[in-house]
């Protein structure tokens, strides 16, 4: 499935508010759809994940684990915000899928669940 596709698939999970599709290495994002300026920028929140994603992995290397990212969970007040890593036997050692949900609409489990199918459907 290529990347408008996927998008769109992550955009009918219940409660998803945006999703984009993320290179952590240079912050920018390959396609987004939702969000809105007011609330939800997803251009800068893109850009501003990839912040966590680096640390992350600065922390995992810093501790010399033997390990790699599957997803990152920030929960808000009102909001899931979901960062799951490609894998980078996919040849896309750098891309991350971004989905912010509805916290009052979504289900955390069956949203992850979806986002690893996309993730694996997924060419780029």
């Amino acid at each position: 499935m290529n990347i408008d596709t996927a998008l769109k698939e992550a955009m009918s999970i219940g409660g998803a508010l945006g999703a984009a599709l993320v290179d952590y290495d240079s912050g920018m994002s390959l396609g987004s759809v939702g969000g809105n300026a007011e609330r939800l920028n997803l251009e800068v929140a893109a850009a501003g994940n990839t912040e966590v994603v680096r640390s992350k992995l600065r922390v995992i290397s810093a501790l010399g684990l033997n390990d790699g990212i599957e997803d990152i969970l920030i929960t808000l007040h009102r909001q899931y915000h979901l960062i799951r890593l490609l894998e980078p036997a996919k040849g896309n050692p750098t891309l991350f899928l971004y989905l912010v949900l509805d916290r009052e609409r979504a289900n955390l489990a069956l949203a992850r669940h979806y986002l690893k199918r996309i993730e694996t459907n997924l060419m780029v």
